[in-house]
């Protein structure tokens, strides 16, 4: 890993059009993606000849959304997970402004891109799936969740090789409590276990486990297990495991997803069986795993750990994630809902740790408040009406509870008549303020606020 000084800092990457050298090292090309805190773009490494990706991270960004120890847990993980199904972190360097991880260049794309022309052929989805547990397996036995597996963070080589990318999101054992357990919420709603949505801890490697299942059915199915237009009642249906099988996939693929889509983690199928599992058998190949050196790990995570650090010493802790965030940033990511939904209803949505009756109590006493009349409390619903004329007549707004957990309620606004722009107005700046004593994070759609994105990427 480099360190960037000062007198070189003016050579920050800066894309113009014009061939430019980062470190004297690194020839940069063209710009591969762009999210909200970071730029990767495809470059030459001028003594080896070798493609790569680099990525590169605005410090003052991160800071600003408290991220950098996310982004040093990363750096840690990826030193740590050398696999030959599993990107390669290559280098770190760092100037005064950015973090660039150097990575390995894949060339296959996104396996989401395969999926967007149709199921895979059983052999295919075998082949890819036996190279996601391998790669996890790998994770696991050096401490490693993932948390956030998904077919957008699976790419493929130019060999058609599988590789997992995207440790954002990814725990190390020190982040266990001390009943052994992770308790941060995060992950893709579509594929996040049942049990990382409770607040009661979850271990990440079955988690992990879960999520490959949810993979393994998009694969064979073309799209995904858990599926709705209303979220509440995606969820609903995680929480159950609630899901039907194609007529296509055979008897042994469904027992196999079978066992890893069980609610109960105890009860979920573990590696070391999906291994003995004759489906997963059929044609298996064992890739030869790296040797992994740990001191090269620890001295790795000194020599970020002390540039970045200076960073964070304002900064007392990372963000709460939690995966209901995530639902606002999935149109960022892998989203096969998109493929089945014929639209999406103008609506509002929050969550909430509080009973159902403890919110509709608050919700009638905040309706008096903004001057709307309610017109009809059902028991888990609640109907209002403005009291002044709109340009489209009285707005009328209608709140109802989900209960998608024991410890986690939802709340749907959604519109019954009157102006669009009014009701925008409601939801942003009336709604919003009124009900944040009992608001746990809010998930925004068509017409109103969008959480900002809390990925790293």
């Amino acid at each position: 890993m480099e360190v960037e000084t000062e007198r070189v800092a003016h050579k920050d990457c800066h894309i113009n059009g014009a061939k430019h050298v980062l470190f004297g090292k690194y020839e940069m090309g063209k710009l591969l993606g762009q999210g909200t805190f970071a730029k990767v773009y495809k470059a030459k490494n001028l003594v080896t000849q070798e493609r790569v990706a680099i990525k590169a991270i605005h410090k003052d960004h991160v800071k600003k959304k408290g991220l950098i120890e996310q982004i040093k847990r990363e750096i840690s993980v990826m030193h740590l997970v050398k696999h030959p199904n599993i990107v390669e972190l290559k280098e770190v360097m760092a100037t005064k402004s950015k973090v660039f991880f150097v990575m390995e260049y894949v060339r296959g794309g996104e396996l989401f891109a395969k999926l967007q022309q149709g199921k895979l052929k059983e052999d295919l989805a075998r082949k890819y799936f036996q190279q996601l547990i391998s790669a996890v397996d790998f994770c696991h036995s050096r401490g490693v969740s993932h948390r956030d597996l998904k077919p957008e963070n699976l790419l493929l080589d130019e060999n058609g090789d599988l590789k997992v990318s995207d440790f954002g999101l990814s725990a190390l054992p020190e982040q266990h409590w001390n009943d052994g357990l992770l308790h941060t919420q995060c992950g893709t709603p579509a594929y996040v276990a049942p049990e990382v949505l409770r607040k009661k801890g979850y271990d990440g490697a079955k988690a992990d486990i879960w999520s490959c299942g949810v993979i393994l059915f998009v694969l064979l199915a073309g799209y995904l297990p858990f599926q709705n237009a209303n979220l509440m009642k995606m969820y609903v249906k995680i929480f159950k495991a609630e899901y039907e099988f194609p007529p296509w996939i055979s008897p042994e693929a469904r027992r196999l997803i079978s066992k890893h889509l069980v609610v109960d983690p105890e009860r979920r199928i573990t590696i070391p069986h999906i291994r003995q599992n004759p489906w997963f058998r059929r044609g298996l190949t064992t890739p030869i795993t790296i040797s992994n050196d740990l001191e090269e790990n620890e001295k790795g995570r000194e020599l970020i750990g002390e540039e970045i650090t200076k960073l964070s010493e304002t900064n007392h802790s990372p963000p709460f994630y939690n995966a209901f965030e995530f639902i606002s940033a999935m149109s960022s990511g892998f989203d096969l809902s998109s493929l089945f939904e014929n639209k999406k209803k103008s609506g509002s949505m929050f969550t909430s740790k509080c009973a159902a009756s403890v919110i509709l109590t608050k919700l009638g006493s905040a309706a008096k408040k903004l001057n709307f009349r309610v017109l009809s409390d059902s028991e888990f619903k609640v109907k209002m009406q403005g009291k002044e004329e709109g340009r489209k007549g009285k707005l009328a707004v209608t709140a109802e509870v989900f209960e998608v957990a024991p410890e986690v309620a939802v709340v749907e606004f959604s519109k019954s008549a009157g102006d669009t722009l009014e009701y925008t107005k409601f939801c942003e700046e009336d709604v919003r303020p009124a009900l944040k004593d009992i608001v746990w994070s809010w998930q925004g759609e068509d017409n109103c606020h969008q959480l900002e994105r809390t990925s790293g990427n």
